[in-house]
């Protein structure tokens, strides 16, 4: 059967995608080779919903993002039962050379993020137990200059309405959900094999069992999405690239101190060790890396052949990076978390876009930074598709896109394909 859009993927961003266009009358299909949406990548993330980056389309889009996050069931706009919740817990980003205040600090001035700054005597105050001292740059843990003692304390700066989502899958089930009820059909276990074009538009979507006819193509397939880009025959053109990187988050036990009187402490984001922290309702830490120039990155060529098991070399250096800013933490010894593979572009920042084909779209490089703006992602490849399918060039005059709770103006050439690299990003997770 014939429909006017394939969405390809069904994790947070794909799900967002498929709801806005369903909203504007699409007839919108979703296909995905996994069994329910958000269980790829999406599942594995840490679902932090933060505002620090080093552009202002991006920080724009992270601070509108949160306010649907904030009134999920009104975003939503349908019952689609449980929820995934909302939890504002703040978020101090420890002080680093490779993210100096200066870098940000005037985009959220610009943009309007409310802020503290602390000096390391308030960050000690403000989390208990945090071990303060400057340790940058990372290092590896069996490396002798990892137990030197700091000479230096660092600072942070806290953002209070940061926080996270309780639970990433459900949250892109929930929109899965909301799509379905606007007339948005969903094929799970099914693979894309081809994308076919005929005069220089695609055309159809063809999967094992079924070929869909369709006008409109948009790859949101995460850390497949750059295979899915070869079946239809585009990248020539881009500029940034996004390759498949497999990651691991540990889960251990917060310590008591950290959890303070709710039982979720403040998030860290803390490049001078290397990791980031997030507390979880019931009193569960999450560690995860920001890719520190010491650690070999993961690189795959394949991610279905990516074991989901985590390890302990990876665990370990986590957790003791970890334990190092927060001393009373304890490091079990058995390897206990969720591993993933993430989509990366070349500078971390997304490609939200056309392509040199036409009716097909990209919403690439997503992984491990983008969960938060997955709610305005879908209002993104909305409003260019529709400008590009009513015959203006996004190209030549970008798609703008004002934010309904914030209404600041983004101007999404930001998330070109043919953008210049990034070179103000920090070059890990975080943008």
């Amino acid at each position: 059967m014939a429909t006017d859009v394939v969405v390809i993927g069904s994790g947070v961003v794909g799900a967002s995608i498929a709801l806005e266009l369903a909203r504007r009358g699409r007839r919108v299909t979703v296909v995905d080779k996994a069994g329910s949406a958000g269980h790829g990548s999406t599942a594995a993330s840490s679902a932090v919903v933060r505002f620090n980056f080093s552009t202002l389309a991006s920080v724009s889009a992270a601070w509108e993002a949160h306010f649907a996050w904030r009134s999920w069931a009104e975003h939503l706009g349908r019952d689609v039962g449980d929820l995934a919740r909302f939890e504002r817990c703040g978020l101090a980003m420890l002080d680093v050379p490779a993210a100096p205040r200066s870098m940000y600090l005037p985009l959220f001035k610009e943009v309007g993020v409310p802020f503290e700054e602390w000096s390391s005597a308030d960050l000690a105050e403000r989390i208990p137990g945090i071990d303060v001292g400057r340790y940058w740059p990372p290092k590896r843990i069996d490396d002798d200059l990892f137990w030197t003692a700091a000479e230096d304390t660092l600072g942070a700066v806290y953002t209070p309405d940061a926080g996270f989502v309780s639970d990433p899958a459900l949250a892109a089930q929930n929109l899965a959900a909301a799509a379905k009820a606007c007339g948005a059909e969903f094929r799970f276990h099914t693979t894309v094999h081809g994308v076919e074009r005929a005069n220089g538009r695609v055309t159809a979507v063809t999967c094992a069992d079924a070929r869909i006819p369709c006008g409109v193509v948009v790859n949101a397939a995460g850390p497949w999405s750059t295979r899915i880009n070869g079946l239809a025959g585009v990248g020539a053109d881009f500029t940034v690239t996004c390759r498949p990187l497999r990651q691991e988050v540990a889960h251990v036990a917060a310590p008591a101190g950290y959890r303070g009187t709710d039982g979720v402490g403040i998030s860290i984001a803390d490049m001078d060790l290397g990791t980031y922290l997030r507390g979880e309702v019931g009193g569960g830490l999450l560690v995860g890396g920001t890719e520190p120039e010491c650690d070999p990155l993961q690189w795959v060529d394949d991610p279905d052949a990516v074991t989901t098991h985590p390890t302990m070399p990876v665990f370990e250096a986590q957790v003791t990076r970890a334990a190092r800013r927060l001393p009373e933490l304890a490091i079990p010894n058995r390897a206990r978390g969720v591993v993933g593979v993430y989509d990366v572009a070349d500078d971390w920042t997304p490609i939200y876009d056309r392509t040199e084909l036409s009716g097909f779209y990209v919403a690439m490089g997503t992984s491990g930074n983008q969960f938060k703006n997955a709610p305005v992602v879908g209002k993104f490849l909305a409003a260019i598709i529709e400008q590009t399918e009513n015959g203006v060039d996004h190209d030549e005059r970008p798609a703008r896109f004002v934010g309904e709770h914030t209404g600041l103006e983004i101007d999404l050439s930001a998330f070109s394909r043919k953008r210049p690299y990034n070179a103000e990003n920090s070059g890990t997770v975080l943008g």
